[in-house]
């Protein structure tokens, strides 16, 4: 099946509480994009994100962290495209040693997992399997 991934820093801009903490809905956000992107490959087209069936928060993100998001098509049906998503931290500021150090972590930090439906119409469908 199709997989997907992107990596983003976390911006300040996208911190949305006390302590640089940045909203959880940003991860569903990334996870939107992944959607896309898994669709345009399977199908050629955007298609629709339908319903999420799970999210779960796991851990804290913050202004500053680098974020993997990925993604995977688990199921195909008629116009419905069944999809897995997991958000990693992967690199983490460290402002107690100074402004700008950061520390790629040795293990990521998985900070989200979702799954969900997506439809692409078949009058859109570009890409024949």
């Amino acid at each position: 099946m199709e997989k997907a991934m992107i990596r983003v820093r976390m911006s300040s801009a996208d911190a949305h509480y006390g302590g640089n903490l940045v909203d959880g809905a940003k991860m569903l956000e990334l996870f939107g994009d992944v959607a896309t992107e898994l669709l345009i490959r399977h199908d050629g087209d955007e298609g629709l994100f339908r319903a999420y069936d799970s999210v779960e928060f796991l851990a804290p993100v913050f202004a500053g962290d680098y974020i993997e998001a990925t993604g995977e098509i688990v199921s195909v049906g008629n116009t419905s495209r069944k999809m897995v998503f997991e958000a990693r931290k992967v690199i983490a500021p460290r402002p107690d040693v100074n402004d700008s150090a950061a520390d790629v972590l040795a293990a990521p930090i998985v900070v989200c997992r979702a799954s969900g439906t997506c439809v692409v119409p078949k009058d859109k469908q570009r890409i024949s399997h």
